[in-house]
């Protein structure tokens, strides 16, 4: 039998009050994974794994992506809620969970390591999710609780797949966390300022006949052209003339302002060669992020005339993969107003002394005299949506509607969703040393005592906000009205075709076990 409002939600603040070691264990566990996008196959194994043991009808690789999943479990008729798992990690980042930076134990520093840290976010809904389940069973709410476990986010690559093939399409209302990442968002949910577009695409040059590249052949001789096609340009000077190209471009691509992006990636595979022989395949990924699809279109159509002519010069073909393309988010006042209802009865994160002593340790590392309170103010403090959006747009150019990318914006064109972020721990930066090094965040991120109170408060949030929606039908039906008004007016279709295959078939870095059973860490550049 249903209680009050606040009791439903005091009894799942209490099963994780009761579960906050279990959920730090199991940080820790998805933490030194540490596994990199689309190779994600022990955290995704986990997690499959967990949420069968917990009652859970799971689709392992949903949506055709191996290290995706789709949960859910039903408590009978009512409305569906959904929030989902990222757990991808990001190469060069290897950092132990430690006050000096150092990879983990048995890895170089070129392996991939938790940086936002997704591993937070991951276990925050899922403790969100399984508080939210315990109270439902506790006092007989009706509803279903769906979780999707999302892929290589860094590359925003599962959310556009699941969205296609219909993962969300049922969903009633879905929460969007990540731990803070810039000010002023934190500890608030957005409000108008949505995430814009990104897209990304590989370009893959192929040299498919270097002897052609000659005028004629020595038809005697059993290999072509008797070594001379080696002299042909190949697949890796294509690639060259991409990259330099387009780095001198870049600044004529887009606007000064208007924080835009464009970053490139080059992938490993098939450049090392015999050498009587050119290069026969390179890779190369570029990524951007901007304001609007416009936008967008204009860098895409700059970087498609550069992949052709590179080939050409280069006596190449070129093949073009896409690895995501997102629409702009759509806001919902209604459901943003529910959540931070609940971030404010739960409160901000607190750092308790171990969590103190670890940040001064880290400061004594750096040569920074140790403070008293080292973590950002910002950190254990809540910010309402409208002060946090007046503070953002202060920043922006008038006419930019959207800000930074993330791979939610497309969950927002399927269901109402609110973004929210907890704070993650952060130091405050010393007078005239300017930002800390970046294994610091990583460091922290790994370390149970600053990390912990993310989860707690998250998990908590999101539980709260489930609960409020399944027992409020009016909070639920004012965020749907508003949904279907904000994709009517917006009329953006998605951005990719209905049999978008993902790239996950693409040299993409990964771990390797080799045949002692040992984990070793492939990519370009590891050592033993």
């Amino acid at each position: 039998m249903q209680k009050t409002d606040a009791a439903v939600k005091a009894t799942a603040q209490a099963w994780i009050d009761e579960n906050l070691s279990e959920l730090s264990a199991w940080h820790q566990h998805i933490w030194h994974l540490g596994e990199p996008a689309w190779r994600e196959h022990e955290s995704a194994a986990w997690y499959v794994e967990l949420l069968r043991s917990r009652g859970f009808t799971v689709e392992a690789a949903s949506g055709g992506m191996p290290t995706a999943f789709c949960a859910e479990w039903s408590n009978g008729d009512g409305p569906t809620l959904l929030t989902y798992a990222e757990y991808d990690a990001v190469p060069g980042n290897c950092q132990a969970a430690g006050t000096r930076a150092a990879p983990r134990e048995g890895l170089p520093a070129d392996a991939p390591g938790h940086t936002d840290p997704h591993s937070a976010l991951g276990i925050s809904t899922l403790a969100g999710l399984l508080a939210a389940q315990h109270a439902m069973r506790e006092h007989g709410i009706p509803g279903t609780l769906r979780y999707t476990g999302e892929p290589a986010e860094k590359m925003h690559g599962s959310k556009v797949v699941h969205g296609l093939q219909g993962y969300y399409d049922s969903a009633d209302a879905i929460v969007s966390f990540h731990p803070f990442y810039m000010l002023p968002l934190c500890n608030t949910a957005r409000w108008d300022t949505q995430c814009g577009a990104y897209y990304s695409k590989v370009y893959e040059f192929i040299c498919d006949e270097p002897e052609t590249w000659q005028l004629s052949a020595n038809p005697n001789s059993p290999i072509p052209a008797s070594h001379s096609a080696a002299r042909a340009p190949g697949a890796n000077i294509a690639l060259l003339q991409m990259h330099s190209a387009s780095r001198t471009m870049q600044d004529a691509m887009l606007p000064s302002v208007g924080g835009w992006s464009l970053s490139d990636a080059i992938l490993a595979s098939g450049q090392a060669t015999a050498d009587n022989l050119p290069a026969r395949v390179s890779r190369i990924q570029y990524s951007w992020r901007t304001p609007d699809i416009e936008m967008a279109e204009h860098v895409l159509a700059v970087l498609d005339r550069n992949a052709q002519h590179a080939a050409q010069m280069a006596h190449c073909r070129v093949e073009e993969t896409w690895v995501a393309r997102s629409r702009p988010g759509l806001t919902n006042h209604a459901l943003a107003e529910v959540l931070f209802r609940n971030l404010e009865q739960v409160g901000a994160p607190a750092y308790g002394d171990e969590a103190v002593e670890a940040a001064q340790d880290i400061q004594r590392q750096l040569g920074i005299a140790p403070m008293a309170k080292p973590y950002l103010d910002e950190c254990e403090q809540l910010i309402s949506p409208q002060d946090a959006e007046a503070a953002l747009r202060s920043e922006m150019p008038a006419w930019q509607r959207n800000w930074t990318s993330d791979d939610y914006v497309e969950m927002t064109h399927y269901a109402p969703t609110v973004r929210f972020y907890v704070s993650r721990p952060a130091l405050k930066p010393a007078p005239g040393r300017g930002a800390y090094p970046a294994w610091v965040m990583n460091a922290l991120g790994g370390i149970p005592a600053a990390i912990d109170p993310t989860i707690e408060v998250a998990g908590k949030t999101i539980a709260g906000t489930f609960l409020e929606l399944l027992l409020d039908g009016e909070s639920l039906g004012r965020a749907q009205e508003e949904f279907e008004q904000r994709k009517a007016e917006a009329g953006l279709e998605p951005l990719l075709p209905a049999d978008f295959t993902p790239p996950t078939d693409l040299p993409w870095p990964e771990y390797v076990y080799d045949s002692a059973g040992s984990r070793r860490w492939l990519s370009a550049g590891s050592r033993g």
